[in-house]
């Protein structure tokens, strides 16, 4: 393992966990990667957001004005409410925005094309413009998402972030124009993407967060979004490194096979490869403040005689530097490879990889599952939600455990016997998908 430090900047620490042993003849190798950083402060060379001792973060927030925001009356108010909540938590000195999204994006605040520079009379100012947001018009959100990317580009913040609200179905564009949005708009801006109500599509949803590195997740009673926006907005303000990337470099005959961030949620980095030198990729990994993630990195070898080992990859967490094609190094770590016929060596199971081989596949069974529901086929659904409970229960996934249990009535857990409700709530439902891909920590 080893460290990046700076007085008061953050730390960055990689950890690799893995059981390196493989019979004769094997060629693949898996390791759990858990990439920490602590300790944010001052920049000391780093690019740091307001909340860690400099104003170099940006935040557009896109909220729905589409007419459906007027059903019920509450809904528009709500968000509203949320959004002036999430103003309030903005640190000192942060550049934003407030747009007004239909079915086409306006800036209501501070106008212009430019950013406003959070202090309190800024704040006060785009509250007021708030009370003006009113619900017409239709839903266009790759419109909201380019209008956002051309304020945060033009602000040269080093943390750009969007938190973006909708209540409806992306209606008045084709969905091609949406992933063409998304498209032009990754790695250069994070974006949080939250639905409220149940009338809104959950994988267009999660799909924004998930190519924008962000979370999503379901605001089913409006009266919750204050504080939901509030405690977003309190994480966005808590970045302190922006652009961070995972770069994996193999030796001659390896390849990587996959990439997927475990946790906190699973999400499949392995498309998202650009390359950065011989036989060197990198993967986004977003922004980051005091946290830490797990990664699963599959590795294919050549297939080699007992006695025999080799570094399988090398890994590094990067922060780019203008001027810099390779960037700054932060940390490294190294994934091993070592062919014995000790079988009690290689039939041992590394406990952190076998835990997120299994949160993988518990988030897969559950989106299998509710897809089988919505298309009728009830055996096939009632088998995987079947295989999800089990999973769920093994790995002591509570949280996903007791929202499978809206959705299925649960027989016997371990086993995996289940049978389908008659009658679920769409809000149970679409919470159940929206968070299918939440993973509880491997017990260390």
């Amino acid at each position: 393992m080893a460290n990046f430090s700076k007085s008061n900047a953050p730390r960055f620490s990689v950890d690799v966990y893995q059981n390196e042993y493989l019979t004769q003849g094997a060629g693949e190798v898996n390791a759990i990667v858990t990439v920490t950083a602590t300790g944010g402060g001052t920049s000391g060379g780093l690019p740091l957001a307001a909340g860690a001792g400099g104003p170099d973060a940006a935040v557009v927030i896109m909220v729905d004005c589409s007419g459906s925001m007027d059903y019920p009356p509450t809904k528009m108010r709500n968000a509203r409410e949320a959004t002036a909540a999430a103003i309030d938590t903005l640190s000192e000195g942060v550049s934003f925005a407030v747009v007004a999204g239909t079915h086409q994006a306006r800036e209501i605040y501070p106008g212009g094309g430019r950013l406003a520079v959070a202090d309190a009379g800024t704040r006060d100012e785009a509250k007021e413009a708030l009370r003006g947001l009113r619900p017409s018009g239709g839903t266009a959100i790759g419109t909201w998402l380019r209008l956002a990317d051309q304020l945060l580009g033009g602000s040269g913040a080093a943390i750009r972030h969007g938190i973006l609200l909708t209540d409806g179905r992306n209606e008045h564009e084709e969905p091609h124009e949406l992933r063409a949005a998304l498209d032009a708009c990754a790695g250069r801006f994070t974006c949080d993407a939250r639905g409220v109500g149940t009338d809104w599509e959950v994988k267009e949803v999660t799909g924004i967060a998930s190519a924008l590195l962000g979370t999503a997740d379901i605001v089913a009673d409006p009266g919750g979004l204050a504080a939901d926006f509030t405690q977003m907005m309190e994480t966005a303000m808590g970045k302190e490194v922006a652009d961070v990337a995972l770069r994996l470099w193999t030796p001659q005959g390896a390849r990587i096979r996959f990439v997927k961030q475990v946790a906190p949620t699973v999400e499949d980095l392995t498309g998202r490869r650009t390359e950065t030198g011989p036989r060197a990729g990198d993967y986004p990994t977003g922004s980051w403040g005091d946290e830490s993630r797990d990664y699963h990195v599959c590795v294919e070898v050549p297939a080699a005689d007992v006695g025999q080992e080799m570094l399988a990859a090398r890994v590094s967490l990067v922060l780019p530097e203008p001027g810099d094609a390779t960037g700054r190094t932060l940390s490294q770590g190294l994934i091993r490879a070592v062919w014995t016929d000790d079988m009690v060596a290689t039939t041992a199971i590394n406990p952190q990889v076998a835990h997120y081989t299994g949160q993988a596949e518990l988030a897969q069974a559950i989106q299998d599952g509710l897809d089988m529901r919505k298309s009728g086929d009830e055996r096939g659904a009632t088998a995987r939600l079947g295989r999800a409970v089990q999973l769920a229960s093994a790995s002591g996934n509570a949280d996903t455990a007791k929202l499978l249990s809206k959705v299925v009535d649960v027989v016997d857990a371990a086993a995996g016997t289940v049978r389908l409700k008659a009658k679920v709530a769409e809000a149970d439902e679409m919470t159940l998908e929206t968070r299918s891909t939440k993973t509880v920590r491997v017990k260390k």
